[in-house]
């Protein structure tokens, strides 16, 4: 008798939701109908997963859309609490925050960071603080709040799509985020796109950004150097060492003494660098685990330990650039921003550098650095020299040319 009464309740409910989804369902058709199409097409509607799970029931009426919820990671927690807590541990996770977290964001114009229309339309993919999400919705943000829709796109929500290379590429192209341009014309990216269009045959290895980055469908995404490509503890090449220190102390993460600053603990909280050996070794070894698939261990190896070699010589260049600014500032030469908590330029305040040759540090480190390293470690040439070694050498010359004139000029 209680089977039978829970599962009226159950054929209730159900069918409850079924007329509310046929009504959502009757006026979007002819509001949005390319919304409803696209569900239609979807898992969730072949698994009669309707509009109320994400949007729930309060919004009825035209006028009362901004009633209609949300969806946040937590609602996709309901049912894919797997992938949900997986990506909550990875870099995707810490967007949002990595980019609050840059020194002048907040001079930037709102429309491109919280309207969503420069940095924090690829950003958005970060979590948020409840408050957050309640900032926006009162500035009349109405998407972008679930994450999951970033490669997931809505409402189609495809496994499908998200499982290829270009789900990744409206992020991860141009200026300092270029891994579509190196990974699309590398051997790896040039034989999965041919396999793709039918050029080669369905099983062939072709690995895509998911295959080394989402081994086995894990969603937290996160890579051995991480997006500064400094870390913890130091090299015991003594050269390098010196390079670093000097790289994390324009980052503001260390002192003049080479202590931690308070900054440090936004790097952590942003986790855009490894900060101690077992975190990197960890990517690092699951990395060799993806590529043996298709290479010898020893192979792999190798091919990785030219990336870390290629970010050593690029920290090299990288330090002499930083030190002959910092004593620019300390010569009075040029006068160091206010802001700025070290005698050491701020490497972070990419967007307000007050003079050209600040200006062109900052695009050594953000852009032709970057470009070095992980145009070596996308299996890249002309990225890792062209666009990136032979720019950071350029870069070089043209600051010391300015420090040279600046020098004559004030003296």
């Amino acid at each position: 008798m209680k089977s039978k009464f829970i599962y009226t309740c159950c054929a209730i409910v159900l069918l409850s939701s079924y007329i509310f989804a046929q009504n959502c369902i009757d006026c979007h058709s002819k509001v949005t109908p390319n919304i409803v199409s696209d569900w239609k097409l979807s898992k969730h509607s072949q698994n009669e997963v309707g509009c109320t799970e994400c949007h729930g029931s309060d919004h009825t009426k035209v006028d009362d859309y901004a009633k209609a919820k949300t969806p946040t990671p937590e609602t996709c927690n309901n049912c894919h609490d797997t992938q949900v807590a997986q990506f909550k541990k990875g870099k995707h996770a810490f967007a949002w925050a990595a980019m609050k977290a840059m020194p002048t964001t907040h001079m930037q114009p709102m429309v491109l960071i919280d309207g969503m229309k420069g940095c924090g339309a690829c950003h958005k993919v970060g979590t948020k603080s409840e408050e957050e999400i309640q900032k926006l919705k009162s500035e009349g943000s109405m998407f972008g709040h679930a994450s999951c829709d970033a490669c997931h796109t809505r409402h189609t929500f495809s496994k499908k799509e998200a499982l290829q290379p270009q789900a990744c590429q409206t992020c991860h192209m141009g200026f300092d985020h270029p891994q579509w341009e190196m990974y699309s014309g590398s051997k790896h990216g040039v034989r999965y796109l041919l396999k793709q269009n039918g050029n080669l045959p369905e099983d062939t290895a072709a690995p895509t950004c998911q295959t080394c980055h989402m081994p086995n469908g894990n969603h937290e995404v996160r890579t051995a150097w991480g997006f500064l490509a400094v870390r913890l503890p130091m090299p015991e090449d003594k050269q390098w060492a010196d390079d670093r220190v000097t790289i994390l102390q324009a980052l503001g993460v260390l002192d003049p003494t080479g202590k931690p600053t308070g900054r440090l603990e936004v790097v952590k909280a942003a986790d855009v660098a490894r900060l101690d050996q077992q975190s990197w070794q960890t990517e690092r070894d699951k990395m060799i685990g993806v590529c043996k698939n298709c290479h010898a261990s020893s192979f792999a190896k190798a091919e990785l330990e030219k990336g870390d070699n290629m970010i050593k010589q690029a920290d090299h260049l990288m330090a002499q650039a930083i030190r002959i600014v910092a004593d620019l500032y300390k010569d009075g030469v040029i006068a160091k921003p206010a802001n700025y908590a070290s005698a050491f330029p701020d490497i972070l305040t990419f967007h307000d550098a007050p003079t050209v040759i600040e200006q062109k540090l900052f695009v050594m480190f953000l852009e032709h650095r970057m470009r070095t390293f992980q145009g070596t470690f996308h299996a890249n040439p002309d990225y890792a020299l062209w666009y990136g070694w032979s720019e950071m050498q350029r870069d070089l010359t043209e600051i010391k040319e300015l420090a040279d004139n600046m020098r004559r000029v004030h003296n």
